[in-house]
């Protein structure tokens, strides 16, 4: 059946604000956040555009709602893991940037970074905003564990925030890479041992080369 159709819409018209969210990330990443329409958005989660407005009243507040029902609860738990693992900064920061791969890079809400870096000069609020939730948070607690290895003489001493560019750009790289147009086809694979080669080079530039075996 046509997810457009009317009976459909009338059989999902009481569709979550989580569908909603949902909907409008795939799109966003898909079309780009200017090219997207609430029309389009509605169409994709099967509901009516009324529908979608008694949650949502425009595209920055669907922005906003991806953020705050998939990306915050991740960042959330990283910064409680943070707390639990701080004495093992090296085991800490291998855990978190795996983390950070598996359930935000290589999934689609990794596209809302190529989002930002494509449009976000277009629509500074959505991009303010997330640069607060999102990248400054992440940012700190990167930092927050370089900082942590440096004291406990794992790491080797150095600037915090160009240690944490170093360590983490190469991940944010791959993860534009994969929402974008490489050689005519969206996505690629990663090359094989990447995680292999990518841990023992971060760890070994930071002084700390012996602490486990690669993932």
């Amino acid at each position: 059946m046509d997810p457009g159709s009317a009976s459909s819409r009338q059989r999902r018209k009481e569709a979550r604000p989580a569908e909603l969210a949902a909907a409008a990330l795939a799109l966003f990443v898909e079309k780009g956040f200017a090219a997207t329409r609430l029309d389009d958005v509605a169409a994709r989660a099967g509901v009516s555009k009324g529908t979608l407005y008694l949650y949502f009243d425009s595209k920055e507040a669907l922005f906003r709602a991806v953020i705050e029902e998939s990306v915050l609860p991740l960042i959330d738990a990283s910064e409680a893991r943070v707390e639990a693992l701080l004495d093992d900064p090296a085991r800490l920061l291998r855990e978190l940037l795996m983390d950070w791969w598996e359930r935000f890079g290589a999934t689609p809400l990794g596209g809302t970074c190529k989002l930002m870096i494509s449009e976000g000069g277009n629509f500074p609020e959505v991009a303010a905003y997330f640069n607060e939730a999102v990248i400054g948070r992440w940012s700190a607690l990167l930092r927050q564990v370089i900082e942590a290895g440096i004291a406990r003489g794992v790491f080797r001493p150095g600037n915090p925030e160009a240690l944490r560019q170093m360590v983490f750009h190469p991940l944010l790289m791959q993860s534009v890479l994969q929402h974008s147009m490489v050689g005519g086809m969206p996505g690629r694979p990663l090359p094989e041992h990447y995680f292999e080669i990518y841990f023992d080079f971060i760890l070994r530039g930071l002084g700390a080369a012996d602490t486990q075996e690669p993932r």
